[in-house]
């Protein structure tokens, strides 16, 4: 059921990774809340499926969020068909794992891309229209970002590195009244996430994870959660809300899971080929097409 008379009813808002997944999902629950939505992603056939699915006005762009000048001309299209933009949800990313040493270095290096720069060029991108209109940028982030993990190192940092990004962009804008938000994930059950449960490395590493911190949570449930945290233009949330608790011990978590990747890797690697996996689920496999080229 569509509704109109929220505190987001008649903006505009960018998600970007929207073709599917999280961004989809938070696609849907702005645009049942009155949000005009402009879906940016690199799957052209995937945005347009979302697009038709809304209720209201929305519309997409086929842009790699790596591109400074495909996101310049988004931001410039957005407005002129949309109007200003009031909300910005940064949700375009990659992951792969598998141990460090033998990663592939492209392929590393590209998640960083991603992730970290690509959530920079969005802001870059949008913060001129959030200036104007004294909205909210909110930048997906993950339980990632407070606690690394062996064999997911490129992932690790990225979120680690967004949201130090985040932080910095909500004090340098917090005097123009722009609000800043860092939402906070664990596991949620996209193709992402299910794909890395196809891999025997990743399988492994969530499955010797405490079992809260394992536990895989609906799209829908999550999306929901970060639309609440932009209706209350929130600095942080926390999806489980038990994530909240890990900032107060993210000093101790380092050494915690040395120990216990120094003693269980050695017996988990005699048991499992630990092996790179490449960039994980749809929108992986999309990005790497759209890199190579369709005859590449």
């Amino acid at each position: 059921m569509t509704g109109t008379a929220g505190p987001l009813a008649g903006r505009v808002a960018v998600v970007t990774g929207a073709a599917r997944g999280l961004g989809a999902a938070v696609a849907r629950d702005l645009a049942d809340r009155g949000v005009t939505v402009a879906l940016i992603g690199r799957e052209e056939r995937g945005l347009a499926e979302v697009r038709d699915s809304l209720p209201g006005r929305a519309e997409c762009w086929e842009v790699d969020v790596t591109d400074e000048a495909g996101m310049a001309e988004a931001a410039h299209d957005v407005r002129e068909r949309l109007g200003p933009v009031s909300v910005v949800v940064a949700n375009a990313g990659l992951a792969e794992g598998g141990p460090f040493a033998e990663s592939d270095p492209v392929t590393w290096r590209r998640v960083i891309e991603v992730n970290l720069i690509g959530s920079a060029i969005t802001a870059r991108s949008f913060v001129p229209q959030l200036r104007a209109t004294r909205g909210y940028y909110l930048q997906i982030a993950s339980l990632a970002s407070i606690g690394a993990a062996p064999l997911m190192s490129a992932y690790c940092a990225s979120k680690a590195g967004v949201e130090s990004f985040a932080h910095s962009l909500r004090a340098e804008l917090a005097h123009e009244h722009v609000g800043v938000g860092i939402g906070y994930l664990n596991w949620t059950d996209t193709d992402m996430i299910r794909d890395a449960d196809q891999k025997p490395v990743l399988r492994e590493l969530r499955a010797h994870m405490p079992r809260p911190a394992r536990k895989v949570y609906p799209a829908d449930q999550v999306a929901r959660h970060m639309v609440r945290a932009i209706e209350r233009r929130r600095a942080a949330a926390y999806v489980p809300a038990w994530l909240r608790a890990t900032q107060l011990v993210r000093a101790g978590m380092p050494p915690v899971v040395t120990a216990f990747s120094k003693r269980e890797l050695p017996r988990l690697m005699r048991e499992t080929s630990f092996e790179a996996t490449g960039l994980l689920g749809a929108g992986g496999r999309a990005d790497s097409l759209g890199r190579r080229g369709p005859d590449g």
